[in-house]
């Protein structure tokens, strides 16, 4: 982390919101007999593993369904990348029939990604209901209509800055960063 670069969730704060979070899906769900929870690949994954061990922890939900679902090849930018993409795996061992999805992602901007989720998750069925919950709502800038029904922390940033969630199991620490976007290491 350089000196331009400013925390925005830590440690207490990060693993308070994660259990509100948990306490809201308790509350709208109750036993989750129809839910599945779906992190969105690659960094919403991480978010959707650790909402499923607190919920765990919380209300003993261990039977739920839960898939990690890779958009590169649904976004609309694809063919206009100068890198080639790398597609994550797809673990997505049921389909969403009837089902109340959970859509998981970190940190929601344009509403791009969470299109191309939408788009992804109809070729394993055609969902009952569809929710969206972010760790972090970035609320300019945003290309599409979507809006989470889950919110961490909403904050305002610039286009030129970059927001990143930080994770114990690859960053060390779970964190937060506002980066400026020059600097930014995603």
């Amino acid at each position: 982390m350089n000196e331009a670069s400013k925390v925005i969730l830590s440690y207490p704060r990060f693993e308070l919101t994660i259990n509100r979070l948990c306490y809201e899906l308790i509350e709208k769900h109750q036993d989750f007999s129809n839910t599945c929870f779906i992190g969105i690949q690659p960094r919403g994954t991480l978010f959707a593993e650790r909402i499923y061990k607190s919920l765990n922890q919380l209300a003993e939900i261990d039977s739920v369904d839960k898939g990690k679902l890779d958009v590169t090849f649904y976004r609309d930018d694809v063919g206009r990348r100068s890198k080639p993409l790398i597609p994550s795996t797809n673990e997505m061992n049921f389909i969403v029939e009837n089902k109340d999805v959970v859509l998981i992602d970190d940190v929601l901007y344009t509403g791009r990604t969470i299109r191309a989720a939408m788009t992804a998750l109809l070729h394993y069925g055609r969902p009952k209901s569809v929710e969206l919950l972010v760790l972090i709502n970035r609320r300019f800038n945003r290309h599409l209509p979507v809006h989470p029904d889950y919110i961490g922390m909403t904050i305002d940033a610039v286009d030129e800055e970059h927001v990143r969630a930080e994770w114990s199991e690859i960053h060390g620490k779970d964190q937060v960063v506002l980066y400026p976007r020059k600097s930014s290491k995603t």
